[in-house]
């Protein structure tokens, strides 16, 4: 009896494969991950070491998939038979978060967007979003599970993606990649649909797309959801949404919601109440019944499409030597959405550290996006009674060193 108890042990678990490639690599490994029943868990190959060392001690793969081959890892554990990806993602509470997702979910989300997108013969996916994100790694899903053939580029090229408008027919951006696609020409008139979500859609962006012929499907969703199943305000068929009183907080329910919070059982009963995600967003509905999403609750920074969370940040600014204190909020950018701007305590305020300075040393720790673009140099940060810092009072700096730096999207 112990035997066939652990050959089905055995059975009822599969392989969670961790995969750090460049991304059309990447892309075909996922998918030949998903054809092979085993589970994928995306990474940032082009993360700096000790970021992805973190993610693979919390998320305990079975398997990493690098430049170097395929090998085993010690003291990986499987996921439970039927879990298709791990996402890791910070969330909005700080500290990482590894959604776990069911192949049930990710079919479903995947065949429901084509459904509402109209896809089907002679369309093709443009795939220039990361794949270990959940809006990258969504394309790849509805491209397999539709049998539609999908374009994946090596990074976002704003030149590149013209070229492949019209060959493609279907893309995901985030609003920054959208401005620079039409700063660069009316190439994106080309696609047939553009799915826009990933954070706040400027209202002039959204303006100007659509004068100059964009056809633009405006999304909303989490890792926790597999991307968007709102379009245009409304859930997708099969999707239930509520504004609940009296903050406003969003909460959704369906077939695309994720399994649990991996080694997070706290954490997942949190979020999941009795079917439904509370989603941590605030909203409302317009008069026709369309969903306004307002914000967060919390402080998360979504800048270029990225999830920042202030912490993370501030923690490896205080590393830096010329660093007393430093805080992190969000600030409007026209470009980014929002961008990370980092309220600083020099130790010697006659030899303050300079932004270039500071974004090197926090894109040596962690992602490009995460790196600051706003440095204002303050001489104490505003604290509660308890010591506790208090954010919302980081408002207007008296000394601005530089703000809204180019860059590479991630």
């Amino acid at each position: 009896m112990a035997t066939a108890l652990l050959a089905y042990l055995a059975m009822s678990s599969v392989a969670l494969v961790a995969i750090a490639l460049p991304r059309p690599a990447a892309a075909r490994a996922i998918v030949a991950t998903w054809e092979a029943g085993e589970a994928v868990l995306p990474l940032d190959a082009a993360a700096p070491a000790p970021e992805l060392a973190t993610t693979l001690a919390a998320a305990r793969p079975t398997d990493l998939l690098d430049g170097d081959g395929r090998r085993r890892l010690a003291g990986g554990e499987p996921v439970e038979d039927g879990v298709a990806a791990v996402v890791a993602t910070s969330g909005t509470g700080g500290a990482p978060k590894l959604v776990e997702l069911g192949a049930d979910a990710i079919e479903w989300s995947a065949r429901a967007t084509s459904r509402a997108l109209g896809a089907g013969a002679g369309d093709r996916w443009l795939c220039c979003l990361a794949p270990h994100g959940v809006a990258g790694l969504a394309v790849l899903a509805r491209a397999w599970h539709t049998g539609l053939p999908v374009e994946v580029h090596d990074r976002f090229d704003p030149a590149a993606v013209a070229e492949a408008a019209g060959r493609t027919t279907l893309v995901s951006l985030v609003p920054t990649m959208l401005r620079r696609l039409l700063a660069a020409g009316d190439q994106a008139t080309r696609f047939r649909r553009i799915l826009l979500g990933g954070g706040p859609i400027p209202a002039d962006l959204a303006a100007e797309a659509s004068s100059r012929g964009a056809h633009l499907v405006r999304t909303y969703g989490l890792t926790e959801t597999f991307g968007g199943m709102v379009h245009d305000g409304h859930p997708l068929p099969g999707v239930d949404l509520r504004v609940e009183a009296p903050e406003g907080e969003i909460l959704v329910r369906g077939p695309m919601l994720f399994r649990r919070y991996r080694g997070d059982p706290g954490r997942t009963a949190a979020a999941l109440r009795d079917g439904w995600l509370a989603t941590g967003d605030l909203g409302r509905l317009g008069p026709d019944n369309d969903l306004v999403v307002l914000g967060r609750r919390d402080d998360l920074v979504i800048s270029g499409g990225v999830n920042v969370h202030p912490d993370e940040v501030e923690a490896v600014l205080a590393r830096h030597p010329g660093v007393a204190e430093a805080a992190v909020v969000g600030r409007p950018d026209p470009e980014w959405g929002q961008r990370v701007a980092a309220f600083v305590v020099p130790r010697d305020p006659d030899r303050p550290p300079s932004l270039e300075e500071l974004r090197a040393f926090t894109r040596e720790r962690l992602t490009a996006a995460k790196a600051p673009r706003e440095l204002v140099l303050v001489p104490a940060l505003p604290r509660g009674p308890s010591g506790k810092l208090l954010r919302r009072l980081l408002g207007d700096g008296e000394a601005h060193v530089d703000a809204g730096l180019g860059g590479d999207l991630p």
